[in-house]
């Protein structure tokens, strides 16, 4: 019999960030127009495209070995899955998110307790409503079908919507009132499957280059010469994982160095190192980089 992965991906918001994260983890996918279904080329993997907010309960039931969602829709659906990894990166960069109370900038709301009797909208209903119970306060939470930012004041009171930057919020005229809840993707897998050996030893593969992608996702790579007068100076600029690769060269006297750095602070270190002594920097990029 034939050993299959069945994993779920995330379709929507995290749909392309998650493709490329695997695809820079090593994974070639492909994905035909209309289609749920991609193709990896790794023939002990089947995928779908199901919906984050979905995810968590396929998982749980064993329609699907594994998948990847957001820690706010486990929650939400108080699904009893294996959480294998935290997995830092969202729709537009590497942080989490945020599940935020927010009203019009007008609003005489100015802290949840003024929710009370209100009318709120959300697509996070659930851990919304168990939230509110938990601090005290009776409100009506309604569920949102989408386009939640236009909703107050006419529709609803105050809204609990996600955010990544806020950016969307303050397009709305909304400030926030009180963040409930930060999530970030999670690698989660159906309990039982997890106990399967072969199963379990495949998911802590495919994490291990995800994470190891996402590793790259903020360092580069920085090769240069050094002669031998310059390298304690240099080897005092560098920061680094593990300490800088020396490798001798042909030439007396000169050094070859290999350092993994984050890519941040390339532009003001590599000024440095050229005026230390250091000649022919090369600086590249990363794909993987597993400690």
């Amino acid at each position: 019999m034939n050993k299959l992965l069945k994993i779920g991906l995330p379709k929507g918001s995290l749909q392309e960030s998650t493709l490329k994260l695997f695809r820079k983890a090593g994974y070639h996918i492909s994905i035909s127009t209309r289609s749920y279904y991609p193709s990896f080329d790794d023939p002990e993997i089947e995928a779908m495209l199901i919906r984050a907010q979905e995810m968590a309960r396929y998982v749980e039931d064993g329609i699907l070995d594994c998948g990847l969602t957001g820690k706010d829709w486990i929650m939400e659906q108080n699904a009893s899955v294996y959480e294998v990894a935290e997995l830092i990166y969202a729709k537009e960069g590497l942080r989490s998110v945020r599940w935020v109370i927010a009203v019009p900038n007008d609003s005489k709301i100015k802290t949840i307790k003024d929710l009370k009797g209100k009318r709120i909208a959300t697509e996070l209903i659930g851990f919304t409503k168990r939230y509110l119970k938990l601090k005290g306060i009776k409100a009506e939470v309604d569920f949102s079908w989408g386009a939640t930012e236009v909703k107050p004041p006419h529709l609803a009171d105050a809204i609990v919507e996600l955010t990544e930057t806020g950016a969307s919020l303050r397009a709305n005229n909304l400030r926030v009132v009180e963040t409930i809840l930060e999530s970030s993707t999670r690698f989660i897998a159906n309990r039982k499957a997890w106990q399967d050996k072969w199963k379990r030893q495949k998911m802590q593969n495919i994490v291990m280059l995800l994470k190891g992608a996402l590793s790259a996702e903020e360092k580069v790579g920085l090769k240069m010469n050094v002669p031998q007068g310059s390298l304690k100076r240099l080897m005092s600029l560098l920061s680094a994982m593990h300490s800088p690769t020396i490798s001798p060269l042909f030439d007396s006297g000169w050094y070859a160095l290999e350092v993994v750095i984050d890519e941040k602070v390339v532009r003001d270190i590599i000024p440095k190192l050229k005026k230390a002594g250091a000649t022919g920097i090369v600086e590249y990029q990363l794909n993987k980089v597993i400690p």
